[in-house]
């Protein structure tokens, strides 16, 4: 099966779950024993994200104060240290950076979705 890091790594440390490698294209860090698919299947990697996102038009004054905020948290080492522990490597960026970041991760996805074939997909 294919699970989040997030959810799979407590029973995969357990022992109770065998992992057989990571979708990300590097290693990662609280599961260092599991290869990259990519090792095996070049050019293969499939991660998610989750970000923070406001409404459009949201006063700019206010995304700012709520990305610095943010971006503060991200740079706290224990907050770093406790996210790594599930597998999150989190990426503090600027709104328009983010918002590139979605456009070339739908982009990308698209693709794999027109190049399958896949129908019903929005």
């Amino acid at each position: 099966m294919f699970d989040p890091v997030i959810t799979a790594i407590g029973p995969i440390k357990a022992g109770k779950l065998r992992g057989l490698g990571v979708t990300t294209a590097q290693p990662i860090e609280a599961l260092p024993d599991l290869p990259p698919i990519g090792e095996f299947v070049p050019g293969f990697e499939g991660t998610g994200f989750q970000g923070i996102c406001a409404p459009k038009g949201t006063p700019t004054a206010i995304v700012s104060f709520l990305n610095k905020e943010i971006n503060a948290v991200l740079a706290d080492p224990t907050i770093k240290t406790r996210l790594g522990d599930f597998g999150v490597d989190p990426f503090a960026t600027s709104p328009a950076e983010f918002g590139k970041f979605i456009v070339g991760f739908t982009e990308k996805w698209a693709k794999v979705i027109r190049a399958a074939g896949l129908k019903g997909v929005p």
